[in-house]
């Protein structure tokens, strides 16, 4: 098997794993969210935007879904605390299954984090967002040592490394967004939102 295709595998696997852990709570919390927000704007006639709407409801999922993983039991735990920087991270073999589920998972677990921040507090200054990525994963971890899981300061910084990749997605989109005006249009959004939402459909139906 090629290098390529192990490696493709892998990522393949850790989206499984994480899918086949979360997937009750993406389910419900999609149920409850959608009824009672299209119960709200029923009874206030508010208007419904859909990619508004889409946001909203991406955002609360993936907080539930991050509670449920960062709460749920820790294979690493026989190996105890770690306060040493750099030490889990260069304990796994690169392109093992181990080093795709910590090292580019905790990654990939906070990039939405950082998009979605950014988003909603409008952040223009790179030090706020690193602030908010850093203080929410510092209560992860202190959180997890209180309930028996294990403090990981590594965990921290590949957590603050996807934080600040989600920070550079929406710097890159407000830019884009400032010099192509139409793509701000409600138009224009729920149209990219529909594709996006057809793209992922897609992914996960014929990967």
């Amino acid at each position: 098997m090629r290098k390529g295709e192990a490696m493709h595998n892998m990522i393949d696997a850790t989206i499984l794993e994480i899918l086949h852990i979360t997937w009750p709570t993406l389910f419900i919390a999609a149920v409850l969210v959608v009824t009672i927000r299209i119960g709200y704007l029923l009874k206030h006639h508010n208007q419904f935007i859909f990619y508004r709407e889409i946001l909203y409801l991406c955002f609360m999922i993936y907080i539930l879904c991050v509670f449920q993983l960062v709460t749920a039991e820790d294979l690493n735990s026989l190996n105890g605390n770690n306060l040493q920087l750099f030490k889990e991270i260069f304990r796994y073999q690169f392109g093992s299954r181990l080093f795709f589920r910590n090292i580019i998972g905790n990654v990939l677990l906070f990039i939405p984090y950082g998009f979605f921040a950014s988003l909603y507090v409008e952040l223009k200054n790179p030090l706020k967002a690193f602030a908010l990525v850093f203080i929410a994963s510092l209560s992860i971890e202190v959180t997890q040592l209180s309930i028996g899981r294990v403090f990981d300061v590594d965990d921290i910084l590949l957590n603050v490394v996807g934080g600040m990749i989600g920070y550079g997605i929406y710097v890159l989109g407000a830019k884009i967004g400032e010099k192509f005006p139409v793509l701000k249009k409600e138009v224009c959004l729920n149209i990219l939102t529909t594709l996006a939402l057809v793209g992922i459909l897609i992914f996960f139906v014929w990967r």
